[in-house]
């Protein structure tokens, strides 16, 4: 066959090709030569969360809470959303709750009360049906989108969980994860939001002081294992690592790790930066105060030169605002508080400045004054350009032997939809701040997951407000319930969700920051282009 013939046969096949590919998309020659139209945001088809290992107290109980938005586009029928227990290797990986070293695992494979039989029938010992996590069923699958399911886990044995949702389970795919632990130094309602996973994170607020205990939990959802590497900074720069700071994570498995065992530096106040040299990860810190109670701290949002830190009680006894540079330049920053009216500037800290690679913090104390609030930090006026930093607050609320601790990460704004899970009948607060222009949101109560009909409820936040509420409840509910919230015009919006639930005179509260749940992705439109059998 010569060359003239294949030549002829390979234009038939591009050809054949294309009208195909024109076929698929609509496309005609008639307008082959217009412009492309704007791409179209359709329903993501798969999803991917993970859940780090709640606890290893024996005093400790889990609620964990999954749901789905019902979403216009996505399809009717196929899909699920299930959870699966991570493994936890059997060498030397350390464990919350063990003696505080490095590598003591505790609990072997997460044996802990053998899994299979503890926490309340082992198996079977979920709520409404719902297979504990330390069984060997799959957790919380979902049969329908618009109704959570929970179930609940008392095992001190119970593992971190991998879980994925595809079709019309993964468009804004939500898992809360929520702990009691009634006593000891861990003492305290530790709630988390299940994360995607990544490759690089940033956690200010970390800690290497000699009275708190943190531990970054790493999960891999991955068939092959993840090189880890794990970087401290603090006041004055890089903390000295004492030992390799390169971590394995095992293919579908959980490594926790104690922070203080990276570096002989101590540190009140800390920035940790995670990042996968290969695979991909989930990364959250659990902060273990010996008087303050003890939370999870996720991740900020990723560096920029606006921030926003939304939903500061209004009943918060102190707050500690911890700031990171990463970039080669200095940050000069103004800080000022989002309240109920207007926008204010904390007396006494007004600016804040921060130096490149360092990690900076202060005390702002009550800066509340009895009303809620969030935390803006925008660039100082100057000639230069705008470092972007990454940031959390640490806010306490009661005193003395009282005081319970949670962490507000800086977070992104909801581009079109955020949910919380967890919510009770009493206890739950959601923030909604707008640092900018005005903006209207709603507000979608689900359905409870033992029943009942959602509720929605429109709100205005004013520019530079926060607007802190009781959210709706659904009808005749019961049950946990999921919230999500929609920006439907206006400036942008930074949420996030408090659940409080008081236990023997201590404030117990936790606090979710509520980022976009990427529910939608942009699908340009693909058209024909016959310019590909000319040969140039």
């Amino acid at each position: 066959m010569n060359r003239t013939t294949l030549s002829l046969i390979g234009a038939a096949t591009a050809l054949a090709a294309v009208t195909g590919v024109a076929a698929l998309t609509g496309g005609s020659s008639d307008d082959a030569d217009a412009s492309a139209k704007a791409a179209t945001r359709l329903p993501v088809q798969r999803s991917t969360l993970l859940c780090p290992t709640p606890s290893s107290s024996d005093v400790s109980s889990t609620t964990y809470t999954a749901y789905t938005p019902k979403r216009d586009g996505a399809d009717a029928k196929d899909g699920a959303a299930e959870l699966l227990p991570a493994q936890s290797p059997a060498d030397d990986t350390a464990d919350p709750g063990g003696d505080g070293g490095k590598n003591d695992g505790k609990d072997g494979k997460n044996d802990g009360k053998d899994g299979k039989d503890g926490g309340k029938g082992g198996k079977d010992g979920g709520k409404g049906g719902q297979a504990a996590p330390g069984g060997d069923k799959p957790v919380l699958p979902l049969k329908e989108p618009g109704k959570p399911v929970t179930t609940e886990e008392s095992s001190a044995g119970a593992p971190a969980l991998i879980g994925t949702a595809d079709g019309r389970f993964a468009p804004g795919w939500t898992v809360q994860q929520t702990t009691t632990i009634d006593a000891g130094s861990g003492r305290g309602l530790l709630g988390t939001a299940c994360t995607a996973p990544d490759t690089d994170f940033w956690l200010p607020g970390v800690s290497t002081d000699r009275n708190r205990q943190d531990f970054v939990h790493l999960t891999n959802p991955d068939d092959a294992a993840a090189e880890v590497d794990l970087k401290l900074y603090g006041p004055s720069g890089r903390l000295k690592p004492s030992t390799d700071e390169a971590i394995t994570v095992p293919p579908r498995s959980t490594v926790p790790v104690l922070l203080s065992t990276l570096t002989d530096q101590r540190a009140a106040g800390a920035s940790l930066h995670v990042t996968a040299r290969t695979g991909r990860i989930g990364a959250a810190v659990q902060a273990v105060d010996q008087k303050a109670g003890s939370d999870w701290l996720p991740a900020s949002a990723v560096p920029s030169t606006s921030v926003a830190i939304p939903g500061i009680p209004k009943d918060a006894t102190s707050a500690r605002l911890i700031v990171f540079a990463p970039g080669s330049d200095d940050a000069d920053l103004k800080v000022r508080l989002a309240g109920p009216n207007n926008a204010i500037t904390p007396a006494g800290h007004e600016s804040l400045h921060v130096k490149s690679g360092m990690t900076a913090a202060i005390d702002l104390g009550d800066v509340t004054k009895g009303e809620p609030g969030s935390l803006l930090l925008t660039p100082e006026g100057g000639a230069g350009p705008a470092t972007p930093v990454v940031a959390a607050l640490q806010v306490t609320r009661g005193k003395g032997s009282d005081q319970e601790t949670a962490f507000i990460p800086a977070t992104a704004p909801i581009g079109r939809s955020a949910t919380a899970a967890d919510n009770r009948t009493k206890g739950s607060t959601l923030s909604l701040v707008a640092p900018r222009g005005s903006a209207k949101v709603r507000v979608t109560a689900s359905a409870g997951a033992g029943g009942g009909s959602p509720v929605s409820k429109t709100y205005e936040i004013k520019g530079g407000t926060t607007k802190a509420l009781e959210p709706p409840r659904p009808t005749s509910g019961k049950g946990p319930y999921a919230v999500t919230v929609e920006r439907l015009s206006g400036g942008p919006v930074h949420a996030s969700r408090m659940l409080a639930l008081s236990q023997d005179g201590v404030p117990m509260f936790t606090i979710q920051s509520l980022p976009d749940d990427r529910g939608t992705v942009a699908v340009p439109e693909a058209g024909q282009d016959l310019s590909l059998l000319n040969d140039d």
